[in-house]
């Protein structure tokens, strides 16, 4: 059996994780006027997750960082 170090981004978010990321994402979505079924949620999401596994675990910094993903600040 193959033994590998598994990283700290490789391992499972917990209800908690998702639940600040979905908190951070409910922020996104309103200040921005987007619908659940837009495009650019998805893409948020996407950031905010990648965010969150490198170590983004503030919603403050996570909010920042997306909004300057769209040109918000």
């Amino acid at each position: 059996m193959i033994s590998r170090h598994i990283k700290p981004r490789d391992e499972a978010l917990t209800s908690d994780d998702l639940a600040t990321c979905q908190k951070v994402l409910d922020i996104v979505k309103a200040e921005f006027g987007l619908a659940d079924d837009d495009e650019e949620v998805s893409r948020s999401a996407a950031i905010i997750i990648e965010l969150y596994r490198q170590g983004v675990h503030d919603e403050e910094q996570l909010k920042t960082l997306v909004f300057a993903t769209r040109g918000k600040i």
